[in-house]
This record gives structure tokens, sequence and C-alpha cells, in this order.
């Protein structure tokens, strides 16, 4: 790390490398009033990702996942969470990963994707951020089951839910995933909005 006119690093110190790393920083900031204040701040890093909508104009369905989530389950709630189809960059260009992404946690294939806009979605611990996405999907651009990568411990179910019932999931609490939320209200901004 490099110090900044706003920053000075003392030490960082490797707490874990397993699937991602989590670092411990010390270091000083230069606050408003002039001062430095010495900080200690950990920072958790695994690598960017992306996420996508499909919507299907003919059904008026979004497509979404479910599947297990650990740290949901950790914090006392259902951890079979609906979510976006997404994945880890782990190096790829953002728009052919979540292609890939689509054919393997969905089973669809489709022809365009449109970027919507990046998003650090925890920055105050975690140094990822996700790309969004949007898309147009067809019942007839199946070409796999889907399902994930058993060899990834993914077993996800594809869901086809309609717009007006996924919105009204999420004030029910059933959808509690953030990026689908921001997904299905940006979708909701352009199907409501015309």
């Amino acid at each position: 790390m490099q110090d900044t006119d706003y920053l000075r690093f003392i030490d960082q110190t490797l707490l874990s490398d397993n699937w991602g790393k989590l670092t411990r920083y010390r270091f000083e900031y230069l606050r408003k009033d002039g001062s430095w204040q010495e900080q200690i701040r950990e920072a958790y890093d695994r690598g960017n990702g992306v996420t996508c909508l499909l919507y299907n104009p003919d059904t008026g369905c979004v497509l979404l996942t479910r599947q297990f989530r650990l740290p949901v389950l950790l914090s006392g709630k259902d951890p079979f969470l609906i979510e976006t189809p997404a994945g880890l960059l782990e190096g790829a260009n953002p728009e052919d990963r979540m292609r890939s992404e689509l054919i393997e946690e969905t089973g669809y294939e489709v022809s365009a994707l449109e970027h919507l806009f990046d998003v650090h979605m925890s920055p105050g611990s975690v140094t990822e951020y996700l790309s969004f996405y949007s898309g147009t999907y067809h019942l007839k651009d199946r070409v796999g089951d889907g399902g994930g990568e058993v060899t990834e411990g993914e077993d996800i179910e594809v869901m086809h839910v309609p717009l007006k019932e996924a919105l009204n999931m999420i004030r029910s609490g059933d959808i509690c995933d953030a990026k689908t939320i921001m997904l299905l209200q940006e979708r909701a901004l352009r199907e409501f909005t015309r």
C-alpha cells in the first residue's frame, strides 16, 4: 500500500488467506481539522463480482435463484436466499463472466446484456465491488438445466417469478439480498415509468 497526502500506512497483518484474504491494517489518517489519527481496520478481499437480472417480456417474469448461504444462517435468518445469478470475476471480463454464470446457474444463454453500474456493497469491511447487468430472456433461450457447479458446492434452484410478485417479496422479507433488491427496483422503474 502506498501512502497518500491523507493516509500513512504503519503496518499490515494477514489474518487469513483461505477463500479470500482478511488483512488488518494500521494507519494514520489526516482528519479535516489537520490532525493525524491512528486507526486499525480489517478488510476482506475475495475479489470482485458480477450479477444480472434477466426479465422475460413474454411472461412478465424475472429469473432468480435460491441457494443455501451459511453467513445468513449464522445471522439467524432463513439460509435459503432468493437472489439474482452472480459470480466472482476471477480475472474475467464482467460481461463474459456473467454469461457463463447465467448458463451455469440458470441454464439460460442470452445474447445481449446491458451494463448498469458498479457498486461497493459493503465498503466498511469488504473490498469487493459488483458489476450490475440486466438482460432479456425467453424460454427458448434455455440451453441447460442450471443448478450451479457441484464441485463448487452449489445446489441452486431456478425460479421464474412475476416481477410484481418479486417486488412484493421484498416487502414481505422473502427477498432480502441487497443486489437482488437493487436490480428488481431498477427493473420496476423501467417497467412502471414507461
